[in-house]
C-alpha cells in the first residue's frame, strides 16, 4: 500500500487528489508543517528536505508533486491521468514544473517573506514583489483555461489537482479570484468531482 506524507493547507493536496484519482489503496500521514513536524528526526529520514508531499511506495520514497504525479499517471494508466501521446505528456511535466518553480515560489515571496530576506527591513518588498507575481502567475494560469473545461486542454489531467493548490492559497489570502471567471468556473468543476471533494473535506478534518 502507498502512503502519503501530506499537511493539511500544503501543496501536498496535489498529490493527495491524484491518488484518489488512480483508486489505489493507500493511507494518509499528516505531517502538521504549523507545528513543525516537517523537522522532526523521524520525518527526517522519509524526506531529509523536510517538505511535503512525500509517497512511500514499494519501499521507495518519492518527492515532489511533479514527480508524484507523473508516477500515478503512469502507473494507472487506464485512469487517463496523464495524456498518452509523449509530447502532450511533456507539456503536462512542463506545466507542472513551472508550477513547481515559478508559481510556488512567487507565493512564498508573499506569504513567507524572511524566508528571502534576512533584513527585516527589507520583509515589505519581498512580500509586495511576491504579491504582484503570484497575481500574474494566477492570471496566467486563468488564461489557460479560457477556452477549455481543464487545464491542459478538454480533458481532466494529472495537472488539475495541482492548479487547485493555487485557487486555494489566492482565495485563503484575500487575492481578488472571483476577477479570474475561467479559473474560478474551472475550481468550481473540480470541487464536483467526487475524488476532490473528498480529499479537501479529509484535510479540512485534519486541520481541526
Amino acid at each position: 500500500m502507498m502512503t502519503l506524507y501530506f499537511s493539511p493547507g500544503a501543496c501536498s493536496l496535489a498529490s493527495h487528489i491524484g491518488l484518489e484519482e488512480a483508486g489505489a489503496p493507500y493511507e494518509l500521514k499528516p505531517i502538521l508543517l504549523a507545528k513543525g513536524q516537517q523537522r522532526t528526526e523521524d520525518y527526517l529520514k522519509i524526506n531529509p528536505r523536510g517538505k511535503v508531499p512525500a509517497l512511500s511506495v514499494d519501499g521507495k520514497i518519492l518527492v515532489e508533486n511533479t514527480a508524484i504525479l507523473t508516477y500515478l499517471g503512469r502507473r494507472f494508466p487506464e485512469k487517463r491521468l496523464m495524456p498518452m501521446d509523449p509530447a502532450e505528456e511533456a507539456r503536462c511535466i512542463g506545466t507542472m514544473c513551472w508550477f513547481s518553480s515559478v508559481v510556488h515560489p512567487s507565493y512564498q515571496r508573499f506569504h513567507r517573506p524572511e524566508r528571502f530576506a534576512e533584513s527585516e527591513a527589507a520583509h515589505a518588498g519581498v512580500k509586495e514583489n511576491g504579491r504582484k507575481l503570484f497575481w500574474a502567475n494566477l492570471q496566467e494560469i486563468d488564461s489557460m483555461m479560457q477556452a477549455n473545461d481543464w487545464v491542459m486542454g478538454p480533458e481532466f489531467t494529472a495537472v488539475d489537482p495541482y492548479a487547485l493548490v493555487f485557487y486555494g492559497w489566492g482565495e485563503r489570502s484575500g487575492f481578488p479570484m472571483k476577477e479570474l471567471s475561467a479559473y474560478t468556473a474551472w475550481q468550481e468543476r473540480m470541487m464536483k468531482r467526487p475524488t476532490v471533494k473528498k480529499s479537501v473535506e479529509s484535510e479540512q478534518k485534519t486541520a481541526t
